[in-house]
């Protein structure tokens, strides 16, 4: 479990000040909440930053890119508010060692799921809304996800890893990528493992879902093969 106090060292990555309260209230999956007496936890935080954050990349990208039809526009959008594209953001910042956890999550590799690091990411950026308001948030946001809007490629493989692997593999004359899955835990809280196999590369992601962890491998594949690792 990590104290507020502890996440200093994360709100100076994020470069914001954001209130004690929130940050502690940011940081608790539901997990821990109903582990602890039904305290809490950072889900209306999440629903406040998602739409702090789909503002602001919305707004940015009309504004930088007056030739961008509306479809393209909302691809690109969609690219970097997607879930694959936060955890991406999350990982940056070593945000899951901050995150307070139940014990079925933390055994079950919670802290590096990516749902749980994006919802997190969204409740935080919801949080520095509250704490030092509007412009602040978006600021931060912007700051995030810089990377990816800096970096249009990265649009299509945030929202579809597998299907942008397979084109980048073809593109380099290499062998269509090849996933091998593994599950663990029990039913209720199952967990898997994707291993994908590629350009003679070989790179792992996991998720609650067989979509989610050969979506997350094929991501790191993705980076790996394009460069951008």
């Amino acid at each position: 479990m990590t104290d507020v106090a502890d996440a200093s060292a994360l709100t100076q990555k994020l470069g914001v000040d954001i209130d004690p309260e929130l940050l502690s209230l940011a940081l608790t999956h539901r997990s821990y909440a109903y582990e602890h007496g039904q305290g809490p936890h950072n889900e209306r935080l999440e629903f406040l930053g998602d739409s702090v954050l789909g503002q602001a990349v919305t707004v940015h990208l009309f504004l930088q890119h007056p030739e961008l039809e509306e479809g393209q526009l909302a691809k690109r959008r969609a690219g970097v508010v997607s879930t694959v594209a936060l955890a991406e953001v999350a990982r940056g910042l070593g945000l899951g060692s901050f995150v307070r956890l139940g014990r079925g999550e933390q055994l079950t590799g919670g802290d590096d799921k990516d749902s749980i690091l994006a919802d997190t990411m969204e409740a935080l950026i919801g949080a520095t809304f509250l704490s030092a308001g509007q412009e602040a948030a978006t600021a931060l946001v912007l700051r995030l996800v810089e990377p990816l809007l800096d970096d249009p490629d990265r649009y299509g493989a945030a929202i579809d890893p597998k299907t942008s692997l397979q084109e980048l593999a073809a593109s380099l004359g290499a062998q269509p990528p090849t996933y091998r899955l593994t599950a663990d835990g029990p039913d209720h809280a199952r967990t898997f493992r994707a291993t994908v196999t590629v350009g003679g590369i070989q790179t792992v992601g996991d998720g609650t879902s067989k979509k989610q962890a050969e979506m997350a491998a094929a991501l790191d594949a993705w980076h790996r093969l394009s460069g951008r690792a």
